[in-house]
């Protein structure tokens, strides 16, 4: 799948030439989950796998948009979108041109045909790839320059209002501004980032474990709120304080123990998944492998016990890491109830890992394991034609 596939199907639903191709990609957390709606720290990279737009301008307000897959068709107008379809992936499409007009854009019609290859449900943010393909693809054919930060939020604002997902910024945010070669440390507050080398000498190993999740059911909005009553109770004592971000360690030490257990738990994994991230951050830059792998194994067993929102596939995978060739670190990445582990490996150990780990998942869940290996990859982008 490239942009030329995506470009030979506009072709063949349209029967003119589009005006030009965007890619945004979708992404993986190397830590800092559930973190970016706290406010807190994220460093995730972006992945080879992604979403593209071939597009052309149209002369009226009309978007007609085909997805290769699931092979279907919508058409809206950007002066009245139409409201969620709830969980129809034309939410996103609607969504991100609604946002864009609202932040003071004015579009073009546009015919758009989308494909990609994000898995949906694995936890890489298919959905920020597909809006942030889409969003690039509508600025562009209307001669728009487009502001990175402003799509970003635009993104976020979508997923909020069309997709029903009250996600944080981190998944568009780093669909646009990612760097081939490197992580990228985001503070989901101020929006200040900074790229980090990952070593050429690791490898992204993505784990897939087959367990579909959906984050516009209950639980993922779920964990947001009891964050939010957490602040709210803390907030009693400190007033200051506007999210889990600003509960340093020693509040935190003070006021734990007025939480209620279920909020406190939830809590404790934001407050220190915060410092890990920091850590973490540390760590790689020194290059300490040891201090990275503590550090994923740490995150992952507080989104385990604290933050429950894991699986026993995911945990599985994660034990056959600590037990593969070549593996320095593993954790599950993205909204979790199911999904992928991200695993840091040694690029000389790739195949044996991937034959560990799909010889263990198949003893362990009688199903096979998808297992891509990529380095981290750049962030979204428009090429004319």
């Amino acid at each position: 799948m490239n942009g030329t596939t995506v470009v030979a199907g506009f072709r063949q639903v349209y029967g003119r030439e589009p005006g030009g191709v965007s890619r945004a990609p979708g992404r993986v957390n190397l830590i800092g989950e559930h973190t970016d709606y706290n406010d807190g720290l994220v460093l995730p990279a972006a992945l080879d796998e992604a979403t593209w737009t071939a597009a052309a301008a149209r002369d009226d307000r009309r978007v007609r948009v085909q997805a290769a897959n699931p092979g279907e068709s919508v058409e809206f107008e950007l002066d009245a979108p139409g409201a969620p379809r709830q969980g129809h992936w034309s939410d996103y499409v609607r969504g991100i041109a609604a946002a864009i007009e609202a932040d003071g854009y004015r579009l073009r019609g546009a015919d758009l045909r989308v494909s990609g290859t994000v898995p949906e449900g694995a936890g890489l943010s298919s959905s920020a790839a597909l809006t942030m393909s889409v969003g690039v693809a509508l600025l562009a054919t209307a001669g728009l320059t487009w502001d990175g930060v402003r799509l970003a939020l635009a993104g976020q604002r979508a997923e909020r209002e069309y997709a029903g997902t009250q996600c944080g910024v981190m998944d568009p945010f780093v669909s646009v501004h990612a760097r081939a070669g490197t992580a990228l440390l985001l503070d989901c507050r101020s929006l200040a980032f900074r790229h980090l080398p990952i070593p050429g000498e690791l490898r992204l190993a993505i784990c897939d474990s087959g367990v579909r999740h959906q984050l516009a059911g209950g639980e993922y909005n779920r964990r947001r709120a009891e964050c939010e009553e957490g602040v709210e109770r803390l907030r009693a004592r400190w007033p200051e304080i506007r999210a889990l971000r600003d509960v340093t360690l020693e509040r935190w030490a003070e006021g734990a123990e007025a939480l209620p257990a279920t909020i406190r738990r939830r809590c404790r994994h934001v407050v220190g998944e915060n410092g890990r991230v920091e850590a973490f951050a540390v760590a790689l830059e020194r290059g300490d492998r040891t201090g990275m792998g503590k550090l994923m194994e740490a995150s992952h067993r507080s989104l385990r016990d604290d933050y429950e929102v894991s699986c026993e596939e995911l945990d599985l995978l994660v034990e056959l890491a600590g037990m593969a060739p070549g593996t320095v670190g593993a954790r599950m990445t993205g909204g979790g109830f199911g999904g992928s582990t991200v695993n840091l490996v040694e690029a000389g150990s790739v195949e044996a890992f991937r034959e560990a780990m799909s010889d263990g998942y198949r003893r362990g869940t009688g199903r096979d394991l998808r297992v891509w290996v990529t380095t981290a990859g750049e962030g979204a982008s428009w090429s004319p034609l």
